[in-house]
Parts: structure tokens; C-alpha cells; sequence
């Protein structure tokens, strides 16, 4: 057992600075207290055998399992590898569990006047199960061992912790939720990443306009809410609080580059004369700061103005309207990735033949494979991989729907596009001034051609096909969903997110034919005629194929992405978003959705915030999004069998009556 005598953490022989038995003070917390997420922590142990606790230096002892194996059990490190499931069950799950591990992390709350005032608060670990009474024993045991003089919240580390805690009395265990806490965070990363550049602060969209023109690769862009039309460039920040789940932070996330809330940046500008200065712009999930040059760097043109990305060759003859339950993911090459990806999820729901379990029989060391946590998150006594699989696959397709619909081919908008002189002439106009980089033109070529795309009849044998392929729809008047799905899109390097349109509120054949022709025309705005050019995408090999759905009411839309956007190392969660009704106010920024992580490892969720609602779900809809969230950790296997540790992302909505469907699968740039 690690015993250090003095209580102000004076390092013993081995330089370990940890304490048992001692009383908490806030110099002694500081002594031994590392930081996480930009707050002091420390890892506390309750030995209910022995009635006393271990105050954990934490640069030492990162880990509380290491520690009660190595320094309270005398376990070596190979024999808690061999056994380190079991063992963390005993630790985290057990009802009658020795011990009690837990966070102490100190933050300041401000009183009216202004001053500040400290305070604690104690979770345990994301996965912890204890039930109510070992959590109020918890609270008590640890509030009589810290200067009474700082205050002490529990906060419940997942939802299942906040159902057991509503039977204890709030004045016995003061308490905290997680969205409390850190949802008025003043800094918030939401990509991480660093960049020198210089730092452009927009007050309003109006002031933003005005200047949009100017901004170049070398600008880091500050503004309440950055638009989906935002140029690439060094960086973002958002002054207002937005989601990780934005079009904006996935194509962060798909640049490369550093993003983040930064709700204090009027003060930062003041203080250091940012506007306009060279900056030094990093974000890392426990620290975002901004740090003025004395001088310009010496920069260098980003990796990016050298990117090439190659797309397939578009099939652009032999392909029949489809509908969607016809395709499989090697059609993307005449229907594009949305519609081919939701031809795969259609196969993967009727044949239940997909292996759904590879992410879980991937080695996290030292465990060769999670099968026995995809067991339990199955609820299956069997945890051979056999009918694991069976299981997997079944779960999936009870609890998931893939939209209904028709595939038009690129072979339709080929047709479209050569029909008229006057098209043809527009887009070799447009062709040339890319090959001679004529920027000052490009982007009045594109709002040009969009416009005559908008006006140009359709072809009768284009017409037929289109109308023909949804006649029984039309003949009843239902609404229509037309959504876009082009190859250049959802490739390595190249996201595309937010960038071509997609038109719901269609009624009757006319305003069929017009969104199809807007959604053909979004490939050639002028953001994503500029985008594509700056990575190689050649116009000629650019098509658009058209999906064209029945449009299904939702109670609640969202994203889920089978990740922690910002922590990549975190294997075990999935991050999701939702909002009542469609998924797109998630992504465009409308609203503040509700956030939340559900572990698909060890089990549990948790409520990040609580989004422009004010309030969470209730408990009956959390569940089910944590069942959702396993479907999607599911499908990552299958859609992601090259690596089953690259990311989903996943567009869904669900119906009064509780489906879900999910009405986009694709890759989550990372």
C-alpha cells in the first residue's frame, strides 16, 4: 500500500506524492491534482474494507484500476491484463463492490459582486453503475473529509446514475448534471488542431458578407455562427455555442483544421489586439488558446493546394431508375454514394447476413476483443461469435428502417445536360476559366449556368423516367423528399458536407421536375465548383444522381457519428445530436440540439447539453437513442470493413410512433 505521512503531499522515496487517510484540503488538492478538460482533478479511491480513502497523485497513478491492483491488491500488471474485464466489472459494476473510485475536479462559480468562489464536485467513471445508496455513501464519506469550507456536488456520471440519485434526497447529496456544469463552458473545442494565420472578427453575418470576398487560406475566421458557405481556410471560431455535429465543424474536421467555441473572445481581442493580428490558434480538448506573433509567419501554402483526390469513373450509360432497395454500395458509380450507401443499408436490414460485429473483434490491448461487452450490450448469454452475429443482425433490423425511394442515375443528368447548345456552351465557358484560374469569373459563370439550369426544359425522355418512377406517388399527392447524391462526395480527403441541396417540401410532378433541376444545378454553385477545384476534382468527371423519397414525418431528427468528435481516441462512444423534427436543424446551425455520448463498450449515456430546449428528454427517449446509438456503432462494421475504426456518420429520424429511419449512412471525416 502507497502511504505518504505528510499531508501537504510531500513525495516519498519513489517520488509518488499520493496520500491515504488524509483530509482534503485545497492546497493538498493542488499538490496532487493534474488537468483535465481546462478544470484541476484529482482520483480519489474509497476503501470500504479498510474505512479509509486514497488521495491519487495523478502524475503518477493515471489510472485508479493500475493503482488499487498494483498498490492496494499487490496484483502485477500482467495478471490485471489477463483478468481486466473482470476485474473492472468488480470495481465498477459489483453492488457489493470494495472499493469506490471517483473525480474530485474543482471549478468557480461567481457571486453577485463578482467575486469567485470555489467548488468541488465528485463523479465517478462514465461506466460506473452504483445505485443510489452507494452513491449518496460515496458523496457523505468524501463531503466529510474535504475543507468544509468548499462546497461539494455530486455530479451523475450517466443517466442511470440520475435515476437512482432522484430517490435521495437533493439536501442530503447536493447534486450537478453534466449539462450544467460545463454547458455554459466559456471555451469549447470542437475540432482539434492548430494553425498560424490571421484572425478575421466578424461581429454579424452583414459584416462577414461584406468581406467574404477577401478571406484566403492563411485567415482564421471569428464569428457568432459561421454559414455552411464558408471558404477553406486556416480556421474557425464561433463565438456562440453550436454543435460538433455542424456542416461547418465536419468540414473542419474533414480540412483539418482547429475549431472552436471561444465565447470570450471580445475580452481576448480587447486585451491583445487580435482583430487583424497574426495569431497562433490551437485546440486541444482540455486547453483552446490564442496567442498573438510579434510578426507574420513565414507561412506556407497548406498541404491541400497540392491535394488531388481521384474519383471513379461515372457510369453514364446502361443505368435504369432504381429503386433504392435495388442497389448495393459498388453502384455509387452511376447513383453516387448516398443513394448507392442506402441501397447497402436495404441489404443489410432484409438479408441479416452482414457481420455486424467486427469493431467489437478488433484487439484493444491487452484484450484480444470487446465480444463479451457486445454480449452484454445485447443482452445475450451466448457470447460466441457466431451468435453474436445472429444477434447483431437481428437487433439492427428491429430497430432501424431504411428509407423507401427511387435512385435517378447520372445517366439522367448526362441526358439533361446535353440536351441544350446553350448548357454545353455555359459549361465549357466555365471549364476554360478553371483551367486558367480566372477566379474573377468563375464564380458569375456558376450562378449563371445554375440559373439556366433552373430554366432549361427538361428532355421528354428525361421526363418520362423521372415522373414514371414515382407516377403512384404523384397520383396521390403525397410529399416528396429530393435529396442529392453526387461522386464527389463522402471521399477520403473530400467530405463535401452541406454543399449541394436537397429540396423537401415537394408536392405534384412540376415541382418534382424543379427540384430535380435544383439539386442537379447545386454541383454547380459557386462554393462547390470552388471547393472541388482547389482538390482536382475535374468538372468532367462530376455527376449528380437524384434520390426521391416519400417524405416521412419526424417527431425528432438528428446525427449520430460512431465517435467522440473531440477525443479521437475514445473508442467506446458515440456522439449524438437530435432535435424535434427533421434532421437538418441539427447540421444547419437553426437551433442548439440536445447532445449526448452513449458508451457502446461498457455501457451508459450521458446528457452533454441540453440544447436550445432548455430541458433533457425524457428518460423513455434516451433509452431508445442509446439503442440507436448501438445500431449505428453495428453498422459501422459493415459500412467501415476496411478499417472498423473509421467513423460513421449517420442522419436519422424517428416517428411519433418511435421508428427510426435512417435516411443518410456515410463516412465521418476525420
Amino acid at each position: 500500500m502507497t502511504v505518504t505521512l505528510d499531508e501537504t503531499g510531500v513525495p516519498d522515496a519513489s517520488g509518488d506524492r499520493t496520500v491515504v487517510g488524509a483530509n482534503l484540503s485545497l492546497p493538498l488538492f493542488r499538490a496532487l491534482s493534474g488537468v483535465l478538460a481546462g478544470h484541476p482533478y484529482l482520483k480519489v479511491v474509497v476503501d470500504r474494507a479498510e474505512g479509509t480513502w486514497h488521495l491519487l497523485d495523478t502524475r503518477v497513478h493515471p489510472f485508479h484500476v493500475n493503482y488499487i491492483a498494483t498498490r492496494v491488491l499487490g496484483l502485477g500488471l500482467d495478471e490485471l491484463d489477463a483478468r481486466l474485464d473482470a476485474f473492472n466489472a468488480s470495481v465498477y459494476m459489483d453492488p457489493e463492490r470494495r472499493f469506490l473510485l471517483g473525480v474530485l475536479s474543482l471549478h468557480t462559480d461567481e457571486d453577485p459582486d463578482g467575486t469567485e468562489r470555489p467548488f468541488l464536485v465528485l463523479e465517478t467513471t462514465e461506466a460506473d453503475t452504483m445505485h443510489g445508496a452507494l452513491l449518496e455513501e460515496f458523496y457523505l464519506y468524501v463531503r466529510g473529509r474535504v475543507d468544509g469550507r468548499l462546497p461539494l456536488l455530486l455530479k451523475p456520471a450517466n443517466h442511470g446514475q440520475e435515476h437512482e440519485l432522484a430517490s435521495v434526497s437533493a439536501v442530503r447529496v447536493p447534486r450537478i448534471l453534466s449539462h450544467e456544469l460545463f454547458g455554459n463552458r466559456t471555451r469549447t473545442c470542437l475540432n482539434p488542431g492548430e494553425a498560424e494565420g490571421r484572425l478575421r472578427w466578424f461581429r454579424s453575418t452583414a459584416e462577414y458578407e461584406r468581406a467574404a470576398a477577401e478571406l484566403g487560406w492563411s485567415d482564421i475566421v471569428a464569428m457568432p455562427c459561421l454559414p455552411d458557405d464558408v471558404p477553406r481556410i486556416a480556421g474557425f471560431i464561433n463565438t456562440v455555442p453550436t454543435t460538433p455535429l455542424s456542416h461547418t465543424n465536419v468540414l473542419a474536421s474533414g480540412w483539418g483544421i482547429p475549431n472552436a467555441i471561444v465565447r470570450d473572445l471580445d475580452a481576448l481581442v480587447e486585451r491583445d489586439g487580435l482583430d487583424g493580428a497574426w495569431v497562433r490558434y490551437r485546440v486541444r480538448e482540455d486547453a483552446i488558446t490564442l496567442e498573438r506573433l510579434s510578426r507574420a509567419p513565414a507561412l506556407r501554402r497548406p498541404a491541400w493546394h497540392q491535394q488531388r483526390i481521384r474519383i471513379e469513373t461515372p457510369l453514364l450509360e446502361d443505368a435504369p431508375v432504381l429503386a433504392l432497395h435495388r442497389l448495393r454500395r459498388a453502384d455509387r458509380d452511376g447513383y453516387g454514394t448516398k443513394a448507392a450507401h442506402l441501397g447497402e443499408l436495404h441489404h443489410v436490414l432484409d438479408s441479416r447476413t452482414a457481420d455486424l460485429t467486427t469493431f467489437y473483434t478488433r484487439p484493444r490491448p491487452p484484450r484480444p476483443d470487446l465480444l463479451g461487452h457486445l454480449a452484454a450490450r445485447l443482452e445475450e448469454m451466448d457470447a460466441s461469435p457466431s451468435r453474436l452475429r445472429t444477434v447483431a443482425a437481428e437487433r439492427v433490423a428491429e430497430t432501424v428502417r431504411a428509407p423507401e425511394g427511387v435512385a435517378l442515375p447520372f445517366r439522367l443528368h448526362h441526358l439533361f445536360l446535353t440536351s441544350s447548345p446553350a448548357l454545353q456552351q455555359g459549361i465549357g465557358k466555365l471549364k476554360m476559366a478553371l483551367e486558367l484560374e480566372a477566379f474573377d469569373v468563375i464564380d458569375s459563370l456558376s450562378l449563371s449556368l445554375q440559373n439556366l439550369m433552373r430554366a432549361t426544359p427538361m428532355p421528354e425522355e428525361v421526363a418520362r423516367a423521372v415522373t414514371g418512377s414515382v407516377a403512384g406517388l404523384l397520383a396521390d399527392g403525397r410529399r416528396l423528399v429530393v435529396r442529392s447524391s453526387s461522386n464527389a462526395e463522402d471521399l477520403p480527403g473530400f467530405s463535401a458536407a452541406g454543399i449541394y441541396d436537397s429540396v423537401t417540401t415537394v408536392r405534384g410532378a412540376e415541382q418534382l421536375m424543379d427540384a430535380v433541376r435544383q439539386v442537379w444545378a447545386s454541383l454547380l454553385s459557386p462554393r462547390s465548383v470552388r471547393l472541388r477545384h482547389q482538390v482536382g476534382i475535374s468538372l468532367d468527371d462530376t455527376y449528380m444522381g437524384v434520390i426521391i423519397q416519400e417524405y416521412v414525418p419526424a417527431d425528432l431528427g438528428g446525427v449520430l457519428v460512431t465517435c467522440n468528435p473531440t477525443r479521437r481516441e475514445d473508442f467506446r462512444n458515440v456522439y449524438l445530436n437530435c432535435s424535434p423534427g427533421s434532421p437538418e436543424r441539427v447540421v444547419d446551425g437553426t437551433v442548439l440540439p440536445h447532445q449526448y455520448l452513449y458508451n457502446t463498450v461498457e455501457g451508459g449515456g450521458r446528457t452533454v447539453d441540453v440544447g436550445s430546449s432548455g430541458e433533457d428528454l425524457p428518460a423513455a427517449t434516451r433509452a431508445s437513442l442509446a439503442r440507436l446509438a448501438l445500431v449505428g456503432r453495428l453498422l459501422q462494421s459493415h459500412f467501415s470493413a476496411q478499417d472498423p475504426d473509421e467513423a460513421l456518420d449517420i442522419e436519422w429520424l424517428m416517428t411519433a410512433e418511435g421508428a427510426f429511419h435512417l435516411v443518410q449512412v456515410r463516412p465521418y471525416a476525420r
